[in-house]
């Protein structure tokens, strides 16, 4: 029996998980700040959802804007704060200042993870070099997602990476998981299903009143059936 793609969407609080759990989502991705394209919740915020539905949730750790690491030893201690509130998988991902992976910071903040999966995210995407980037990262422990458009523009832009980055599942560098996020529409489903792509991110697509309303478990239920059908 195949394994169903999975479904992961965005949630700011326990209301929004309740709701993607509902409408069909395999796992969330717990951020606050879109203004911001998603920063570290609080503790508190994770306590609530992990309190409220058993699906799998991914913190994520980003303290501002752009994908600098910032300060590094505060995110480490901000990850040992969430781990003790019930996060046992992340989301993170740092560039230095010419777009090759910070593997500093990135080996630095995975490493106090001891094992716990997490997802390389959309800072692949304005990578100077993917290729190199994941064969950078291509040992660390836990990695197993790759949260990518294909391109910095969105999925439109990003399709014929995404179809390649699908083939070479399985080489040295490519192992990891294909999450396929960021301008990502219902038609571009059976596209990236013909292709191999098993796994979905959906964030303003699961609000119909936009992100100052929440996350629908019917438009959620749309998606589901999408990638399912």
């Amino acid at each position: 029996m195949s394994k169903r793609a999975v479904l992961e969407v965005i949630a700011l609080d326990a209301e929004d998980a309740v709701a993607a759990q509902a409408g069909g989502a395999d796992r969330l991705e717990l951020v606050t700040d879109m203004a911001a394209d998603g920063l570290t919740p609080s503790a508190r915020t994770v306590s609530a959802i992990r309190a409220a539905v058993d699906i799998d949730a991914r913190v994520m750790l980003r303290l501002a804007g752009g994908f600098a690491a910032g300060d590094v030893e505060r995110l480490v201690r901000v990850a040992g704060e969430l781990r003790e509130a019930g996060a046992d998988q992340f989301v993170l991902g740092f560039l230095d200042p010419h777009g090759g992976v910070d593997l500093a910071a990135v080996e630095r903040v995975a490493g106090v993870l001891e094992g716990c999966r997490w997802t390389f995210h959309r800072a692949i995407d304005r990578a100077a070099d993917r290729d190199a980037l994941r064969k950078h990262l291509a040992d660390l422990p836990g990695l197993d997602t790759y949260l990518t458009a294909g391109a910095a523009g969105g999925v439109d832009e990003g399709l014929g990476v995404l179809r390649t980055e699908a083939r070479r599942r399985g080489e040295p560098g490519y192992e990891q998981q294909l999450l396929v996020g960021g301008g990502l529409r219902l038609d571009h489903v059976p596209v990236l299903r013909e292709a191999g792509i098993d796994a979905f991110h959906i964030g303003g697509a699961a609000r119909p009143q936009g992100w100052a309303g929440p996350v629908s478990a019917e438009a959620v239920a749309r998606w589901r059936a999408a990638i399912d059908g």
